[in-house]
């Protein structure tokens, strides 16, 4: 099923969580095709609606409006691996492979290239159905900037805003009463999203997954500002950062998602130990999913296009089984293969996490 020569039609689809810029990429990708000739479908709720076949045809209106508009007009799903399907069999959930049947949907409607828009799940299904034969092109998404192969995925620069946002305003609330306000992010287990929101918002204690944190410079920084004259501390922490010789903290854990275990409570749980340490009342906010909605930023609106209009690039140049990402503020192209199923953390020795250490950020260390 790979294509050759031209491409006459594709489809596009969103998988796992969504943030903003998904409709920013879905009007480039079809914008851009509908302009070399193609014609493109848009399938409905990730890879489930390749099982189920939930497809529509994407037109210019269809997208019209859509470029600053948060979610996918698609719909997404982080449950829905064609591979691993669920099924339901009386009052029992069974798993079977349903790839051919996703396929044999496409094939009905004759397409021939598929853009996945998704995470390190979807770029590693849209891996395995390149290998099935299906011209697979990939866009990196997700909140967490956590995929190998390129500098930034779009929806981290909003979610990083909305952080920020919410630091600010913690900041004055802090000032106030003199209380300890510690603010939980996302980044799963990488610490991009509270490292650049720390540090844009002034906190000063950043607790990230890359770093196994002791509590004890957490609370001798607080202590410090205080003999300073300073009664107020701002604690960011990632939702995957865990105690030095402890472990993650856990919400629930979720059958048959591709996130099993949601990562949740850190927060909580130092804002309660601080408070029990140094008297200080503290409090925790967990901004949660407020940083995957909202209107997408100009840099996310622009990245966004840019990746949309670099997929369709790459189908109409025949080159399939790639990623586009961005290098050096350059599209690049990189096999999927070389980076799905892998993961993007901070490095020990990243420049901003050396910066923050020079104006005195604890990092929990």
């Amino acid at each position: 099923m790979v294509a050759n020569g031209n491409i006459q039609t594709i489809a596009v689809l969103t998988g796992g969580g969504d943030c903003p810029g998904l409709n920013a990429v879905i009007r480039a990708v079809v914008k851009t095709a509908l302009g070399a000739g193609m014609k493109v479908w848009g399938i409905q709720n990730g890879f489930g609606g390749m099982v189920e076949n939930q497809m529509i045809a994407m037109t210019d209106q269809a997208v019209s409006g859509i470029l600053p508009r948060g979610g996918t007009i698609l719909g997404t799903t982080n449950r829905d691996n064609p591979f691993h399907y669920p099924q339901k069999r009386g009052n029992e959930i069974v798993y079977e492979n349903m790839s051919e049947q996703a396929l044999a949907n496409l094939r009905e409607k004759r397409i021939e290239a598929l853009v996945v828009i998704g995470g390190d799940g979807t770029l590693k299904v849209g891996s395995d159905f390149q290998a099935m034969g299906l011209a697979v092109v990939a866009v990196p998404k997700t909140i967490d900037n956590d995929i190998p192969g390129t500098e930034r995925t779009f929806g981290f620069d909003t979610a990083v805003a909305t952080a920020t946002d919410a630091l600010d305003r913690l900041h004055t609330t802090a000032e106030s009463h003199h209380r300890v306000m510690v603010l939980e992010v996302m980044g799963r287990y990488a610490g991009w999203i509270a490292l650049h929101a720390g540090m844009a918002g002034g906190a000063d204690c950043i607790l990230i997954p890359e770093i196994p944190f002791a509590i004890e410079p957490v609370i001798a920084k607080i202590k410090q500002r205080q003999g300073n004259g300073k009664r107020f501390s701002i604690v960011v922490i990632a939702e995957g950062a865990f105690p030095r010789g402890g472990q993650v903290s856990v919400s629930r854990i979720v059958e048959g998602s591709h996130e099993k275990i949601r990562l949740g409570g850190a927060g909580e749980k130092l804002a309660r130990e601080i408070e029990e340490i140094t008297g200080i009342e503290s409090r925790c906010t967990v901004l949660g999913h407020l940083q995957r909605g909202g209107s997408p930023t100009a840099f996310d609106r622009v990245l966004s296009t840019r990746y949309g209009v670099a997929a369709v690039q790459c189908i109409k140049d025949n080159v399939f089984g790639h990623m586009v990402a961005l290098n050096k503020n350059q599209i690049i192209r990189i096999p999927i293969e070389e980076i799905a199923g892998q993961a993007y953390n901070v490095p020990l020795d990243n420049e901003l996490l050396l910066a923050g250490r020079a104006i005195g950020i604890c990092f929990g260390d």
